[in-house]
């Protein structure tokens, strides 16, 4: 044993130092008479011992025998502050020429080995003081440690010859701190601790360094504290600063991720866990499938890993990726029976009417499997299969197809909601699927109650209430909704509604209450691009947004219908500054050539925007009315062009109108008049924008 080191042996009930040794028990027999001051002095004769190395032997002596309570009085008569002073000048000495270095390295040694036992002394009286439950007082002393080892190494603890015991208690303190503020109920301490903890000078071992940073991770992500960015003292410049509680807490789980890749840390599943919870809230799914992607083959299993994947992705919007994994997973070679994957797999497929087919097969297999404890998911599974059903039915190629593919996918929405009559999803897509099949009551019963379940929070369900009442022709109650929701929705969110209700003033016969509403519209979507910039961080998927391109279009149409030809143009090369090839512009522009009598010119754009888009049914639609228009030669390819506009659009009205005359001209009365007919029912359950734009 070195001349400076101290040792407590419980083992062999031996107390060493200086190269003495005493037994332990002739110490606790004068602790066990409450003479304290015998035992010290008993301690300090027979071991060469001053005042606080003596006390901190006594009380580190209690404090392993169980007796809290005496070790904190033995603590409480430490003088710390005196003993920092004595330690200060031994410590910090300047580096001892080559011919003197001996002498100064024991005495460094031995100064070491005094702080070590002083500080400990301190940072175990912390530990009996939050034992007796006095957190704020134990938090206190352990602060006291750290400020003086700050003070005994003010240019922080060494790499190198540091004293083992030194080293771990000053480990142990920097630990423990936080979590006794925590325990205390303060917060914003327990956040200072924690950044003194990471941003100082510790010599912290990686896994010691590793906790710490993983509990500070989980206190930003759980606790509900606002910590605010770190102060501006240990800002560096040009380094990346977080701004609050999430993006500290990223970048703590990404450090450690980083550690985990390096080998530097033992692999932990925790951290992910956390991190996909975080990075899931701030909408960065695809953040994290790169992280995932990272991870070391064998640390999951591969099926789990496409999965993962597969779930990012899809939240990143990048579907295609996401289904390929899944078809991946649910091989039969794999797992063909994983009722999530084939879920997830339903569930992507049922926005894609060319994958719905593949889709209905998903949910009948995730439907089958589950079965006794997974028996609650068959109606998620019925819901899918309703939606995909649904979907196929704009594919199908026959009016006997279409009629039996609505009524299945009514049935199996009809069957989910049996088993789920407060899925608040499951109510929209149903008043979705009723208002698309023109049943308008079913329709505005489940949009009402889609309303009421949410408590008016979601704006897709104001849209379908005002939607199905624009369908019922009740303009003006639609726009009583209209004008309800946007009372209801943050501004930054209203567009949709505010676009909805410039067309029910346009339905109404209200073209400057129109252009009015159209301006605010646009003022505000320019607002919010002035806002967040053109390299915004938004979420990742939104259909239901309005932006600049969609406000200038409206416009466009809005003076198109009135005539004013010249504003028309003008909104429309505005709308084409920001989406410079769009078959819906073309089509306006169509339009606008076809009121003015330029036929040829009409017909060329009308192409145009096919060769844009070839499913665009309503530059379909009019190129057939203009083809049925160059005589009977042309009927065919004009019936045919109106015939695929309908089997995208079965809905649309002015299609079947326009098969109607195209049957007129050709002979066919009674054809003509079922066209007609059902023209004029669509007619008057018509909205004034398309129910499919829900979805």
């Amino acid at each position: 044993m070195d001349s400076g080191e101290y040792e407590l042996d419980m083992a062999i009930r031996e107390v060493r130092a200086n190269g003495n040794c005493m037994k332990a028990t002739d110490v606790e027999a004068k602790l066990d008479e409450g003479n304290i001051q015998e035992a010290e002095s008993s301690l300090r004769e027979g071991l060469s011992l001053n005042f606080e190395e003596a006390r901190a032997l006594l009380g580190k002596l209690e404090y392993q025998r169980g007796n809290v309570e005496g070790a904190l009085r033995v603590f409480d008569g430490i003088d710390l502050q005196a003993a920092i002073q004595r330690l200060q000048p031994s410590l910090n000495e300047k580096a001892p020429s080559k011919k003197s270095r001996a002498r100064p390295e024991s005495q460094n040694a031995v100064s070491q080995h005094a702080a070590s036992l002083v500080l400990e002394a301190i940072y175990l009286k912390a530990k009996s003081l939050q034992k007796l439950g006095r957190l704020s007082d134990s938090a206190q002393d352990c602060k006291s440690v750290l400020d003086a080892v700050e003070k005994i190494f003010y240019q922080g603890i060494p790499d190198v010859q540091v004293d083992s015991k030194l080293q771990e208690t000053v480990s142990q303190a920097v630990e423990l701190l936080p979590e006794l503020w925590k325990q205390a109920g303060n917060n914003h301490e327990a956040i200072s601790a924690y950044r003194r903890a990471l941003l100082s000078h510790w010599n912290l071992e990686n896994d010691c360094c590793t906790r710490i940073q993983k509990a500070f991770a989980i206190f930003l992500l759980y606790s509900g504290v606002e910590a605010g960015p770190p102060s501006l003292g240990v800002q560096i410049d040009s380094s990346y600063v977080p701004k609050n509680n999430l993006e500290e807490a990223i970048l703590l789980l990404m450090i450690l991720m980083k550690k985990f890749h390096l080998g530097k840390t033992k692999w932990d599943p925790s951290v992910m866990e956390h991190l996909t919870f975080a990075l899931s809230v701030c909408n960065q799914t695809y953040v994290l499938a790169k992280q995932l992607e990272e991870i070391m083959p064998g640390v999951y299993h591969r099926v789990d890993r496409w999965n993962s994947l597969a779930l990012c992705y899809s939240g990143a919007g990048q579907h295609k990726a996401a289904l390929n994994l899944l078809r991946k997973s649910v091989h039969e070679h794999e797992r063909p029976d994983d009722l999530m994957a084939l879920l997830l797999a339903s569930k992507i497929c049922s926005e894609d009417s060319y994958l719905a087919a593949e889709g209905v097969e998903y949910a009948r297999r995730a439907i089958s499997n589950a079965q006794q404890r997974n028996e609650h998911l068959k109606a998620v599974g019925l819901h899918m299969l309703g939606l995909c059903l649904g979907k196929q039915v704009k594919v199908s190629s026959s009016d006997f197809e279409r009629s039996r593919l609505q009524s299945e996918a009514l049935k199996s929405l009809d069957a989910a909601f049996a088993l789920e009559h407060n899925n608040s999803d499951l109510i929209f897509d149903l008043g979705v699927q009723y208002a698309e099949h023109r049943n308008l009551n079913a329709a505005l019963c489940y949009a009402k109650k889609f309303i009421d379940e949410t408590g008016g929070s979601l704006i897709k369900g104001w849209r379908l209430l005002a939607l199905v009442l624009s369908a019922q022709q009740r303009f003006a109650e639609a726009e009583v909704v209209t004008d309800a929701a946007l009372d209801e929705t943050a501004k930054w969110d209203q567009g949709p509604l505010l676009r909805l209700k410039a067309k029910l003033k346009i339905s109404q016969s209200l073209p400057t209450g129109a252009i009015e509403t159209y301006r605010y519209l646009l003022a505000l979507v320019q607002a919010q691009r002035k806002s967040f910039g053109p390299f915004q961080i938004v979420s990742q998927i939104e259909d239901d947004k309005v932006n600049e391109f969609d406000v200038w279009h409206g416009l466009a149409n809005l003076y198109s219908s009135l005539s004013h030809w010249k504003d028309a143009e003008i909104c429309l090369g505005k709308a084409r500054q920001f989406k410079q090839y769009s078959p819906e512009a073309l089509h306006t522009e169509g339009a606008m050539f076809e009121e003015r009598g330029q036929t040829q010119e009409a017909l060329g754009t009308y192409i145009g925007a096919l060769q844009l888009d070839p499913y665009y049914a309503p530059c379909k639609i009019l190129v057939g009315n203009l083809m049925s228009k160059l005589g009977s030669m042309a009927l065919p390819v004009a019936r045919s062009l109106i015939s695929d506009a309908l089997r995208i659009d079965p809905t649309n009205r002015r299609a079947w109108y326009y098969m109607g005359m195209i049957h007129k001209d050709d002979g066919r009365i009674a054809d003509a008049i079922d066209c007609f007919q059902a023209a004029s029912m669509l007619e008057e359950s018509d909205p004034i924008e398309s129910f499919s734009s829900l979805h």
